[in-house]
């Protein structure tokens, strides 16, 4: 837990970044890089794609990239808030611990580390798993092989192992690979929207704009509020930049700076490349049936295999790219979390390997395992492990919810935000922004652990993001 020296009015408010004992060496256009890679909005609608369309078609697909925005910017600003003046690694948990009451502030920082950490390695298996998904496409592909489970699970562990060892070893000594991952996703973008858009024949756009159909079994109403999975899939990760403040240079502006770009830029790309699709879908019932809709949706509106392999090779690989920000992310995140005392074997969490750049290598270490946990469930039960990504948002959101709540409790007081903080919302704004973030916890916590569809069944009970 966050201890008493962050409470306000101590020496280590405002800067605690800059007696970290880590490496400062991420500058204000790499963390900010490193903000949208992970949460990477069009690939996030890209690999979750059939959820939306089978609950609403592209009615929920697109209009929900808004809803969604409007949900995870109210959080964006109020954890830039206090990040402007809180600039640590623990983010969630330490704004916690400093806005709780002090009576409860342990207990209450407790919960939201725990919740945070726990939600940060649930999004690593996430993505690990929708890797393994798009390697072995391409078998599928020009071989008809069909996968068998445990297939994926040995992929699913490689790339496990692969982003732990390129994070021990090579990940400080090149640090640019967020930045060309950053170009890397954005130019495929842009080239995979306007080929598809060039190549493809249109849908009209009242079909596009204004067809709702469900294949849920769920009234339309419950259809779209079930369907916000995949809009708001478009935002795991948003709290990147916080676990990264130790290694950011002048934390207190750029992380929040990070924070607000990843809102934004991740809603530019995420609704264009929502509505580029959404004209280029031909066959919406193939589409939902396919084993990788994107790629066939690609091939279909390109009229060319070789485009669709080519756009699916570049997912592949910025879906690495970004396994690897996640790995570093969450590692900081528990190290902080150890520092503070609120994990076993703390001391060994907490250590840095001077040998390794000032890496928190144990806390790699751990996360991996705990990864491939995770892993070891999909083997056992692919329903299992679909609840447990799908509870990724959720425990997400309620970590954002908790300091937020907690900052309404102290009334926003300048005593927790002081007037000449680095980022500023008139304060009408920030209320707003911070009733916004409960609002949606509670949509997300009533209507994200509806089944999928109806009748219920233990699959459609377990919902998935990305669905296995």
């Amino acid at each position: 837990m966050a201890n008493d020296s962050h409470k306000p009015g101590s020496s280590t408010d405002v800067s605690t970044a800059d007696i970290s004992p880590v490496r400062r060496d991420i500058g204000p256009l790499r963390i900010i890089a490193i903000g949208f890679n992970i949460p990477n909005s069009w690939v996030a609608i890209a690999a979750s794609l059939s959820t939306a369309l089978a609950a609403g078609g592209t009615v929920s697909l697109i209009y929900g990239t808004f809803v969604s925005c409007v949900f995870y910017a109210c959080a964006a600003v109020t954890l830039a808030e206090l990040a402007s003046v809180y600039p640590t690694a623990g983010g969630q948990y330490h704004f916690t611990s400093i806005l709780a009451p002090e009576r409860y502030n342990r207990q209450f920082s407790y919960i939201c580390g725990m919740i945070s950490t726990l939600s940060w390695t649930i999004n690593a298996a996430s993505v690990a798993l929708i890797g393994s998904q798009l390697l072995v496409s391409f078998p599928q592909f020009f071989n008809g092989y069909e996968p068998e489970r445990w297939h994926l699970f040995l992929i699913y562990q490689g790339l496990n192992l692969f982003s732990l060892f390129y994070n021990l070893f090579l990940l400080k000594r090149t640090n640019w690979i967020h930045d060309c991952a950053f170009v890397l996703t954005l130019s495929t973008f842009f080239v995979t929207c306007i080929t598809c858009l060039a190549r493809s024949k249109k849908q009209s756009s009242e079909w596009v704009w204004t067809n709702f159909e469900t294949m849920t079994g769920w009234n339309d109403g419950v259809a779209f509020m079930t369907s916000l999975v995949t809009p708001c899939y478009m935002y795991g990760g948003l709290d990147a930049a916080l676990h990264l403040a130790e290694e950011t240079l002048n934390a207190s502006q750029t992380v929040p700076r990070a924070l607000m770009a990843t809102i934004g830029i991740g809603f530019l790309t995420a609704f264009t490349f929502a509505v580029s699709m959404a004209y280029c879908i031909s066959d919406l019932e193939g589409l939902l049936t396919a084993s990788m809709p994107i790629f066939e949706l690609w091939r279909t509106a390109t009229r060319s295999d070789a485009a669709g392999v080519t756009f699916l090779v570049s997912l592949t690989v910025i879906v690495i790219f970004v396994l690897i920000a996640i790995q570093q992310t969450t590692s900081r995140l528990i190290w902080a979390f150890a520092k503070d005392r609120g994990l076993y074997l703390s001391h060994q969490l907490s250590q840095l390997s001077p040998k390794l750049r000032e890496i928190p290598s144990n806390a790699l270490v751990l996360n991996t395992v705990l990864v491939f946990f995770c892993g070891c469930l999909f083997l056992a039960s692919t329903a299992a492990f679909n609840a447990l990504v799908g509870s990724f948002l959720l425990l997400q959101m309620i970590s954002f919810a908790l300091p937020a709540a907690l900052l309404i409790y102290q009334k926003r007081s300048s005593t927790f935000l002081p007037q000449c903080r680095g980022f500023r919302v008139p304060d009408p704004v920030g209320w707003v922004c911070n009733f916004g973030t409960i609002i949606a916890a509670v949509i997300e916590l009533v209507f994200f652990v509806f089944p999928s569809s109806l009748p219920v069944s233990a699959l459609s009970m377990s919902k998935s993001p990305h669905g296995t």
